[in-house]
């Protein structure tokens, strides 16, 4: 695939491959590591006609064994590689949480800096596509408190096709977390493709009443929600996390400022959760910003459901993003 013209529609699986053939191209130490991941193209299909173009030296099948080949992309590492790992979903990425929070995390700050980890991990996050509760939860939170991982979550396709260059330039362990609803998100990609930076927070949308923060598969929850909003005379700023750890706390607070309300729209569950957190911050330092209490609108604190109207009603919702915003502006 050529790099996307001016105005070309690309999906946001199809950003990503273009993110991973230039990476393999550009640099021979560059190669993806993972489940199914050579004739399939992953559980997501993103590196799906790799192994035709580069060959089965850059495009390496793996046993069913996240913790062995999460393991062996940290060995490549240190020894100077560039691994690009897949693992199928974030919940399968816990047979591996001892390598990444244990090791790839800890190594550079245990060895004073002798030894670096320079790892991309990618991985498939989210609900939304009736695949139940073992492949579809959201734990990407999990790991944005781990010091010594970084931790994205991109949610336009500019940031899909951005992030995978400055993250494999990155001497951390990076993760990337892709949110299975936004695959086939289609959208028109400049040629050449905008820089990205893998920090700092985003406004998608500005507003001067309340504040959506949101990240990865919310963001366009948070986006309609806006759209909902401002029918109804209410001006909502949209605010993109984008990195989860780095968190862009400095963002969060300018937001906040300037609308003296907030709402944080997060697919995890309430108790422990990333939202939790930002609000939080909020209250630490901007509590005299508020003119009301923050709100999140989180999942329902059960197993993802199978059935689709189970499914439907345990997530967040543009709805209950809706009701969250009237109760912080007084319209409830």
């Amino acid at each position: 695939m050529s790099a996307a013209a001016p105005g070309r529609r690309l999906t946001y699986r199809e950003a990503l491959r273009e993110a991973l053939r230039e990476a393999l191209a550009a640099d021979e130490r560059v190669f993806v590591i993972g489940e199914d991941v050579r004739a399939y193209g992953g559980s997501s299909g993103v590196s799906r006609d790799l192994l035709a173009e580069l060959g089965p030296e850059r495009i390496r099948v793996t046993p069913l064994s996240e913790s062995a080949f999460v393991g062996a992309g940290i060995g490549a590492a240190l020894g100077g590689m560039r691994p690009i790992v897949e693992v199928t979903t974030v919940d399968f990425s816990l047979r591996a949480l001892d390598q990444l929070v244990n090791h790839a995390a800890a190594i550079r700050h245990m060895s004073g800096g002798q030894f670096a980890v320079p790892l991309v991990v990618r991985m498939t996050t989210g609900a939304g596509r009736q695949l139940a509760a073992r492949h579809a939860h959201s734990l990407e939170h999990w790991y944005a408190r781990v010091p010594g991982l970084k931790v994205l979550a991109p949610a336009t396709l500019d940031d899909a096709r951005g992030m995978l260059a400055p993250a494999l330039a990155d001497p951390n362990p990076v993760l990337i977390f892709e949110h299975g609803s936004l695959y086939r998100m289609e959208g028109a990609l400049a040629d050449p493709p905008p820089d990205v930076a893998t920090t700092g927070a985003a406004v998608r949308r500005s507003g001067d009443d309340v504040t959506l923060v949101a990240y990865g598969g919310s963001l366009p929850k948070a986006l309609a929600a806006a759209d909902a909003l401002a029918a109804e005379g209410v001006d909502a700023e949209v605010l993109d996390l984008r990195a989860l750890r780095p968190l862009d706390v400095d963002a969060v607070l300018a937001s906040v400022a300037r609308t003296h309300r907030v709402v944080v729209v997060d697919e995890a569950w309430r108790t422990g959760s990333l939202a939790g957190e930002i609000v939080a911050l909020v209250a630490e330092r901007a509590l005299y910003d508020l003119d009301a209490p923050p709100e999140r609108v989180c999942s329902a604190e059960v197993p993802i459901p199978y059935a689709k109207h189970l499914e439907d009603a345990a997530l967040p919702s543009v709805e209950g993003v809706v009701a969250a915003a009237r109760r912080t502006v007084g319209r409830a």
